[in-house]
């Protein structure tokens, strides 16, 4: 009968939290949490609540909690970091982010990959990478962009921040190399067309940019991009248009 009334105030308070109502969700969860103290969901959804509030410090107790009780809660793990690097502890969220990939990997290597998990990760090395390419460390931003990419295959933006961060050290064949492999594997995608015109421009192959402009808006006539861009190809002379 306890189970029973623990996992309804556990559903109730997610139902409050989705809501948005975190009062709520917080009166439900300490009552959960009062009466088993070894809640592993409810100090996960509490700690939740908290990093919305913007009550890190309390987030970061509750996190630590829920992996105190379930040292393999990737999903906390994944938190904690966030919440270490967004206030500059960076060594430890490095830390707590290595050792959740660590498991990852393992349970991939048994069959067991989750590809919700996976997503995740790949939004926090996207994340790192961004903050490479930010300073200019294009080659860690690299590694960083390839080991996203490998996690969330179908997020194709990432192959273009790849094609981009290779532009930026100077190799414009490998650029070249990953838009034309992208395009050939989803031709449906006009970023990568818009990209490629943009990289074609850059080097002085203005037919093969606007080639690619323009079959963007044979199959969408309303595109901005590729009308401006078509529009400055044809007028400009002076006119720089950067991929970056």
């Amino acid at each position: 009968m306890e189970n029973v009334k623990l996992d309804d105030l556990l559903k109730k308070a997610k139902e409050a939290f989705q809501k948005n109502d975190l009062k709520t969700a917080s009166l439900f969860l300490n009552e959960l949490i009062e009466q088993n103290p070894n809640a592993t969901e409810g100090f996960f959804l509490l700690a939740n609540v908290f990093h919305v509030r913007g009550e890190l410090g309390k987030a970061i107790k509750a996190f630590q909690r829920v992996l105190e009780l379930d040292p393999a809660h990737t999903d906390a793990s994944i938190s904690l970091s966030v919440i270490f690097n967004d206030i500059g502890r960076y060594e430890e969220a490095k830390s707590i982010f290595e050792k959740a990939n660590n498991q990852v990997k393992s349970t991939s290597q048994q069959g067991l990959a989750d590809p919700h998990l996976n997503r995740k990760f790949s939004l926090k090395h996207y994340e790192i990478a961004e903050m490479y390419a930010s300073y200019g460390r294009m080659d860690e931003s690299l590694f960083e962009y390839n080991k996203a990419a490998s996690l969330d295959p179908d997020n194709l933006e990432i192959r273009i921040k790849i094609a981009k961060a290779y532009t930026k050290k100077g190799f414009t064949s490998k650029a070249f190399e990953e838009l034309k492999r992208l395009k050939n594997e989803h031709p449906g995608y006009m970023p990568v067309r818009i990209a490629l015109g943009l990289l074609y421009y850059g080097n002085g192959n203005i037919i093969e940019a606007q080639a690619e402009w323009q079959n963007v808006l044979s199959r969408e006539p309303q595109h901005a991009e590729a009308s401006m861009y078509i529009g400055l190809s044809k007028s400009a002379t002076e006119t720089s248009i950067s991929m970056t």
